[in-house]
């Protein structure tokens, strides 16, 4: 059964759909069977992968709402391995749509239900909101990755993702896990890139990814050729970062890798936005495993 990553952080501009694009084509050139599910109403991830939104008629708006299954919208992409359910604009009214639903925050786990056994890993890229569609990818995941943008005020609203996941690890899904937390846009020129960077690492501990994700101009170009970093340079920073990414995220899943093992985050207060330090921790709070 295939491992559900949702790709998660409520501030714009990290990172967000850059990471699963192009982690998911990672994974698939490793020739591991995945699956990109677009959550967010900008479909960037769909574009992102050279499908043009507007076109598509079984989106996930449609899994949503019920009306098709998750099977009869996968579209193969032109990488052998990666396949992706679509996003449209329509998306933004389901929220609206299943407000009143019974179990709205399940709509995504079941639907992903018939899909994820046929594939080894689904990448879920969120929308930069902590709303319902998010909360959904959340409660379908095994884990989440978190982008952390390598500036300062990246940092605000961190606490809030936390707290939302733990609410959601004790609500709505026990087993929802911290992936890793993924800092991006490092410029190591910046003394404060590598504050930030020293900061995360000093709370999250060993939940930190080793590889950081350079600032890189082929990076920001390659969407608009509808491809991933991989198939737009081959040779540049930006592919080497993201396939490092994939063997860090390969090798914590192996089933005896002790790189998968759980630790356990403990969140006291959101992040101070008049600091570059991160909450201390705390035994008052809930955990995160």
């Amino acid at each position: 059964m295939g491992k559900i990553i949702a790709i998660a952080n409520q501030k714009g501009g990290v990172g967000k759909t850059t990471t699963a694009v192009n982690l998911a084509a990672s994974i698939a050139a490793a020739e591991h069977s995945t699956l990109l599910v677009d959550t967010d109403p900008q479909a960037n991830a769909t574009s992102g992968l050279g499908f043009d939104s507007k076109e598509q008629h079984k989106t996930t708006y449609e899994v949503l709402i019920g009306s098709i299954s998750a099977t009869e919208t996968v579209l193969k992409s032109s990488m052998p391995f990666l396949s992706l359910i679509p996003s449209h604009i329509n998306l933004v009214g389901a929220e609206i749509e299943m407000v009143n639903e019974t179990n709205r925050e399940q709509r995504m786990r079941s639907a992903l239900s018939s899909v994820r056994s046929s594939f080894d890993y689904v990448i879920i890229d969120c929308p930069p909101s902590l709303g319902l569609l998010t909360l959904n990818a959340l409660t379908a995941a095994d884990s989440v990755l978190i982008p952390v943008q390598c500036e300062y005020y990246a940092l605000e609203g961190l606490g809030q993702l936390l707290n939302t996941i733990n609410i959601v690890k004790k609500n709505l899904n026990p087993q929802l896990d911290i992936e890793g937390v993924l800092m991006t846009m490092y410029d190591s020129r910046l003394r404060l890139s590598n504050q930030i960077v020293e900061e995360v690492r000093k709370y999250f501990q060993e939940k930190v990814f080793s590889t950081i994700i350079a600032r890189n101009v082929r990076l920001s170009e390659a969407p608009s050729f509808g491809k991933p970093i991989l198939l737009y340079d081959a040779l540049s920073s930006g592919t080497r970062n993201y396939m490092e990414l994939a063997q860090e995220v390969l090798k914590r899943n192996q089933p005896n890798s002790s790189a998968h093992s759980k630790s356990s985050i403990t969140l006291s207060q959101p992040v101070p936005p008049s600091t570059h330090t991160l909450p201390p921790q705390s035994s008052e709070s809930g955990k995160i495993a």
